[in-house]
């Protein structure tokens, strides 16, 4: 079996994903590997009559744009977009999430086609509907958590890792930053009491910093110099090996401490820190969730409003707090 390669028509809408519509590199990956994989669905189902041994054995890649053109696309018919989503249901066991991520780089992708470059007189993606997908509350640590969490932090007897990993998760933890937009900041992007950074979509947007955060990253930055000597990087948060820290590295050092904390890593993550800054500014800072929406560089409020979850103890709170609750019968 060959390696799967990419039509042209395919190509060019992911550079277009990049170039014109300025998609970060991870979205633009998931867009591929979906749309590669319906692709290669509907060239097995109309091709080879659903026979992948037959497929496997005679598709020729290299002759792939013969094949894979605007004019395939547009003899597809809904039911061949529904047997793609039964495939992914019952063969591939995608949860509802997922299959509403390959329905939305399908639509996304027929739109272009259809709008932006003209090459199809239908667009039948547009009748596709999203499955419904059940909204869980998200994993957050309380306050009392948070602060356990720190001081296991300030344990770190090393003094370059402390002052680089309290620096770290306080930053996550006070300003709800992602974890590819805290990795990408450099020295150069450091204010008196703000980041640059461009965040999700390359978005450019400013993210503000406590007084404590500013202390904390101004310390590591001294204590940065002195590591780094004659060495120069541009990052801010470097590794021990001296370069720009990875993903991988951040969140095996949060494991690492959240284990040591006594929380279970397979529910809490270094994602569940930015869950935790929402969580804790939304409840106890009072911050409208329209302020969230941009703080946590959210596109639609909608997003935001999974984070404005609430406890027993804050329904007993809301309910106290009618005017009508003080009258005595």
């Amino acid at each position: 079996m060959e390696k799967f390669i990419r039509p042209l028509i395919l190509t060019d809408y992911l550079n277009y994903l990049k170039s014109i519509k300025g998609l970060s590199e991870y979205t633009i990956k998931e867009y591929a590997y979906d749309l590669e994989m319906f692709i290669e669905y509907q060239i097995v189902r109309k091709l080879f009559n659903d026979n992948k041994d037959d497929y496997k054995a005679n598709f020729d890649f290299k002759n792939i744009n013969d094949y894979i053109d605007s004019n395939f696309f547009e003899k597809l018919s809904i039911q061949d977009f529904y047997a793609f989503l039964s495939f992914l249901d019952n063969r591939k066991n995608d949860t509802a999430a997922t299959r509403s991520r390959k329905i939305s780089a399908l639509k996304s992708f027929y739109k272009y086609m259809y709008s932006e470059i003209e090459v199809i007189d239908t667009n039948i993606a547009d009748k596709l509907t999203n499955p419904k997908i059940s909204q869980r509350q998200p994993v957050y640590l309380t306050l009392s958590e948070t602060e356990k969490l720190l001081e296991t932090i300030n344990q770190e007897k090393n003094v370059f890792l402390r002052s680089r990993d309290i620096a770290i998760v306080f930053t996550f933890l006070t300003t709800g930053m992602r974890l590819s937009e805290l990795i990408s900041i450099d020295l150069s992007d450091v204010n008196t009491d703000s980041f640059n950074i461009i965040g999700k979509g390359n978005k450019e947007r400013t993210v503000y910093l406590t007084q404590n955060c500013q202390n904390l990253i101004n310390n590591y930055i001294v204590i940065r110099s002195e590591y780094l000597r004659d060495a120069s990087v541009d990052a801010l948060f470097i590794s021990t090996r001296k370069k720009r820290i990875s993903k991988r590295a951040v969140q095996s050092t949060i494991d690492k401490y959240l284990a040591k904390a006594g929380f279970d890593t397979k529910i809490y993550s270094t994602h569940k820190l930015r869950h935790t800054a929402a969580t804790l500014m939304y409840k106890y800072g009072d911050v409208d969730i329209r302020a969230l929406k941009d703080i946590l560089g959210h596109a639609s409020v909608s997003t935001t409003q999974i984070y404005t979850h609430l406890d027993d103890e804050d329904l007993k709170n809301a309910v106290n707090k009618n005017p009508l609750s003080g009258l005595e019968f």
